[in-house]
């Protein structure tokens, strides 16, 4: 396993997340994590059974991900409050139901997004 060299490391992770309860954890690729991309699309699906204990659900990508890059060994678990660090602007997004997805527009919002982009196996 690969140790992550977290692009905020040298600085303080704050606690931003401060209205949040139930399972914190997410996914995110190391363009945000890594590289100190912002969160670019974000999208929540319901956690399988023996993860709902912990997994909120969210996964967050840069945006700029092609069909090359290595997404099994290009992300990681995180806490929500650690990706909020990222991109502060997703705060307001959390409480959205499964199923909900944001993409970032050019003029640097995110806005809902009508479809998710990267399905999971049961969608395909």
């Amino acid at each position: 396993m690969k140790i992550r060299d977290l692009f905020k490391k040298k600085k303080k992770i704050e606690q931003l997340l401060t209205d949040w309860e139930g399972a914190d954890g997410c996914l995110a690729t190391d363009r945000i994590a890594v590289d100190g991309m912002p969160v670019g699309y974000m999208y929540r699906e319901e956690p399988a059974e023996n993860y709902q204990g912990y997994d909120s659900g969210w996964r967050f990508l840069a945006g700029d991900e092609d069909d090359s890059y290595d997404m099994v060994n290009n992300n990681s678990v995180y806490k929500l409050n650690t990706i909020c660090n990222f991109s502060p602007d997703i705060i307001p997004l959390l409480h959205s139901p499964y199923g909900a997805a944001y993409i970032r527009t050019k003029d640097g919002e995110l806005k809902p997004c009508e479809e998710v982009l990267f399905p999971t196996e049961e969608e395909e």
